[in-house]
């Protein structure tokens, strides 16, 4: 990569890790299900007035039960997931856990497209399990009932993730990124308005906590999904995705610098084995959706 993309790349680590922090400081304030709807939300129809003022073309009607789904997946319920969890967890124990999802995309892939799982992919996997065990077991936080529930949200959130990539590697082949994304924040404002509508329990809004919602919005949704899709277009997927070794070291980086949030030696640990289970799994050839799709109709 070019120092462009490289600079691209880590902007956009930098957005998704900084998601966590934001999540953090709104969800206490507001709640997790209406944090997230005016994030998916506003992350929606922003991405549409990019498409509008750029003369993008956009179609979400011929997809929309898909876009619920997807939004559901890969949106609704994962970014809840996540939000519930920092109530009780620091943003940097949940950008290290939302590290795992590369491991349950392998295993989302054996179970709806049979990919087989190679030993390398099992080596990764169980890696992964460990890293997170001393990672949740060995942190400052006390091993209450309310701590590891939120650490299961958080890998729930990362299950979510995986069976999102399944789905859309199957539902969406030919469809542009950008009505992807755009179809995804709507369907997942549609998935959740019946929840946030039905919310009362608000505290007191501070001036943060908007600046929090807006960012958590536009910044590192709607934004973060255009450098993702610069970076698809200029150094292809597989390099896009290495993304994913930086945004928890952003996520801990914002955390300690905005949150003062402490860093132990045993989350130093567990972050470290969870990346070098991803490097395991990104050694390892993927099928494009044509290729799986082909492969599927063979059977």
């Amino acid at each position: 990569m070019n120092t462009k993309q490289l600079a691209a790349l880590f902007f956009l680590a930098a957005l998704w890790g900084a998601s966590f922090l934001f999540m953090r400081i709104a969800a206490p304030a507001i709640g997790p299900v209406l944090t997230i709807e005016l994030r998916v939300l506003i992350a929606g129809i922003v991405l549409l007035l990019y498409a509008w003022l750029f003369k993008k073309t956009v179609d979400i009607r011929k997809y929309w039960k898909e876009f619920l789904v997807i939004g559901a997946l890969n949106a609704a319920l994962p970014f809840t997931l996540i939000a519930t969890a920092t109530l009780h967890i620091s943003a940097s124990m949940a950008a290290i856990l939302n590290s795992t999802t590369p491991l349950f995309t392998a295993l989302a892939s054996l179970v709806f497209l049979q990919e087989p799982l190679t030993l390398k992919k099992w080596i990764a996997i169980f890696m992964g399990t460990f890293g997170v065990s001393i990672l949740v077991g060995w942190s400052p936080l006390p091993f209450s009932l309310e701590t590891i529930l939120s650490a299961l949200f958080s890998i729930l959130a990362a299950l979510a993730y995986g069976c999102a990539g399944v789905y859309a590697k199957k539902a969406f082949v030919g469809v542009s990124s950008l009505s992807l994304a755009i179809g995804q924040q709507l369907g997942a404002a549609l998935v959740l308005l019946p929840f946030a509508a039905s919310h009362t329990s608000i505290k007191a809004i501070s001036p943060i906590v908007v600046f929090s919602v807006i960012a958590l919005a536009v910044f590192c949704t709607a934004i973060a999904y255009l450098f993702y899709f610069y970076l698809l277009a200029s150094v292809g997927p597989t390099k896009t995705l290495s993304v994913t070794f930086l945004v928890p070291g952003f996520g801990v980086i914002w955390g300690m610098i905005f949150l003062h949030e402490k860093i132990t030696f045993g989350m130093i640990v567990g972050l470290i084995i969870i990346l070098s289970s991803i490097f395991l799994l990104s050694d390892v050839k993927m099928e494009t959706p044509n290729q799986t799709l082909r492969r599927l109709r063979a059977r």
